[in-house]
């Protein structure tokens, strides 16, 4: 949840009265948002002015400004219209043509223009705060999109944007007087701790994506930095807007965002002058930015369902108006709401946020407590859980101690440390941060042997178990992977204690009631059989565990159990000897 700092007067100016500490408070709960802090106390005596520190829906893009945060409340308390965003002139003046060679990098882009500005001190830094919040935010530390703006006095059109080879790309970045190309600029900022962290994002890249200008001059190498010779000033008039990036969606709330918020500074409100975008990709050709409203069908009935209501179509429509969506009542169809979405609302995807702005608009505080109309119902766990429970507390019981590792194992502690090689069913993290979490895990095993590497000074012996799932690659099946409930437990002492986890495994049998078989006799039950086909126990020291769930019914392999092999043991630097067992726990469902 981004937190947002604004100035407390200028707030207060914007929304056409002061509030106390309080009543602002109570303001911000009403409408979803929180009052984190207020600075006045902390700053007095100084020459700092007071700020609120306002917390703000993670999805709302539109408030992570002083001025949206204002638009919104205002809205809210019916104070002002929702701002009419036009085009003009209709036709674009300018265009930006993306190359084809953008393809392989960063293959999407958009641009506006806001003419005739004027900027104060504050409003040009919530402009450049705005910008810094959305590429933290929106734009996952601009590997999705970034965005430059640039003195549209100082650059000329028609602009391209294109991918060049590093050294054919030179210029003087902002607030540098060195010229550099893009191998020599990528050497320059290494070491920054503001632009550092970006470079990696185009780093390894044959071609780098750059903003051209008609004269060649280079006005961004996104997603790093503008170039000095565009830079915006307080006394910049016209700003030139680019976005580029890899999700075009998000390209679009981007430019959306910042013109929605910053075009009230224009000559004329609200208005803002298009870009032709040409691309050479798919030789679409689109005018950006793009204000028509999206439109969206709501029932009337699912809204007061949800909410316990019983509000009339015009009484829902004029509380959708205080959450800045105009909704009118369908004319062909009395059950439906016909909602149009402004540019501002990219949150509102679906008929609940629609359903949940209605909620806000009428106050949480006043929907009434009622029963839900449906029948009275029991919860019961699901049949896998209450297995798992089951296991869980004839174990504890057998004074055994519950073991809880992580998911995520190393492929060498899922495989090449328990003598396996065969990767083939794992489910492998594309892009894994650290080596400890490559995999998820397709046994118990890897986890409870590290468990008890940390707990080796213990007193002996040790005695563990865990119920929890493992991760198969099953590709047929819907998302390619499926869960599976095992139950594994460990002895670990100065001898292998291989009774112990026998005796174990046939008390958890006897729970379940499942009879012990001496020999296969066609009978439901369980029995075990000598087999080194585990290259993680001794050889002659390794079993399978066998079980029929009905009688005459095929014998299937549930398990295996036996005494590690001392090199598994040297694998996780475990001093003593170790016998395990491992089953799958969904054969008792």
């Amino acid at each position: 949840m981004p937190t947002i700092a604004v100035d407390k007067q200028d707030l207060f100016d914007l929304l056409g009265r002061s509030y106390t500490t309080k009543e602002f408070d109570e303001l911000c709960f009403q409408f979803g948002i929180e009052l984190d802090e207020d600075t006045t106390e902390d700053v007095k005596g100084t020459d700092e002015r007071p700020q609120l520190k306002i917390e703000i829906g993670a999805n709302r893009y539109d408030m992570l400004c002083i001025e949206g945060i204002a638009q919104a409340l205002n809205q809210y308390l019916g104070r002002s219209p929702i701002p009419n965003y036009t085009l003009s002139p209709e036709k674009p003046q300018t265009s930006l043509t993306i190359k084809e060679s953008t393809s392989q990098i960063r293959p999407y882009a958009a641009s506006a223009i806001l003419r005739g500005i004027t900027f104060t001190q504050r409003s040009y830094d919530s402009f450049i705060a705005l910008q810094d919040k959305l590429h933290a935010n929106l734009c996952r530390g601009r590997t999705l999109v970034a965005m430059g703006t640039h003195d549209l006095d100082t650059i000329q059109g028609p602009f391209t944007y294109e991918a060049l080879p590093p050294k054919d790309i030179k210029f003087t970045p902002l607030n540098q007087t060195k010229e550099m190309n893009g191998e020599e600029l990528m050497q320059f900022y290494k070491n920054d701790k503001n632009l550092g962290k970006y470079l990696p994002i185009i780093e390894g890249s044959p071609v780098y994506p750059v903003i051209l200008d008609a004269n060649r001059n280079v006005c961004s190498l996104p997603p790093i930095i503008n170039s000095d010779l565009s830079k915006i000033t307080l006394d910049t008039k016209n700003v030139f807007l680019d976005v580029t990036g890899t999700d075009r969606t998000k390209v679009e709330i981007v430019v959306n965002t910042l013109v929605a918020m910053f075009s009230r500074y224009c000559e004329t409100p609200f208005t803002i002058e298009p870009v032709e975008i040409i691309s050479e990709h798919n030789n679409e050709t689109r005018i950006c930015p793009n204000l028509e409203m999206r439109e969206l069908q709501v029932e009337a009935e699912y809204i007061n369902s949800v909410l316990a209501l019983e509000l009339s179509r015009k009484e829902i429509c004029d509380y959708l108006l205080k959450m800045s969506l105009f909704a009118t009542p369908n004319s062909e169809n009395e059950k439906l709401i016909d909602v149009k979405i402004p540019i501002t609302r990219s949150d509102v995807l679906h008929a609940c946020d629609v359903m949940e702005d209605c909620a806000i608009a009428y106050g949480y505080d006043n929907l009434v407590k009622t029963y839900p109309k449906t029948e009275a119902t029991t919860a019961y766990p699901l049949p896998v859980n209450k297995v798992g429970d089951i296991l869980r507390t004839a174990s504890a019981q057998a004074g055994w101690l519950e073991v809880l590792p992580l998911t995520l194992c190393s492929h060498d502690e899922n495989y090449k440390f328990l003598l396996d090689d065969d990767d083939s069913l794992a489910v492998k993290l594309e892009n894994p941060k650290t080596v400890e979490y490559q995999i998820v895990r397709t046994s118990l095993v890897p986890g409870i042997l590290k468990t008890i590497k940390e707990n080796k000074n213990h007193a002996l012996p040790i005695k563990v178990f865990e119920s929890g799932d493992i991760v198969y690659k099953v590709p047929e099946s819907e998302r390619g992977a499926v869960n599976q409930r095992n139950w594994c437990a460990a002895y670990a002492g100065k001898n292998s204690g291989f009774e112990n986890i026998q005796g174990l495994l046939t008390k958890i049998m006897q729970t379940m009631r499942v009879p012990w078989l001496e020999k296969d006799n066609g009978k439901r039950g369980f029995w075990t059989e000598g087999s080194d086909e585990k290259k993680m126990f001794f050889p002659g020291r390794g079993a399978v565990i066998l079980y029929r769930a009905k009688d005459d019914e095929k014998a299937v392999k549930v398990g295996h159990l036996g005494v590690l092999h001392p090199q598994v043991l040297s694998h996780f630097e475990i001093p003593f000897a170790l016998s395990i067992v491992e089953i799958n726990a969904e054969i008792f469902l």
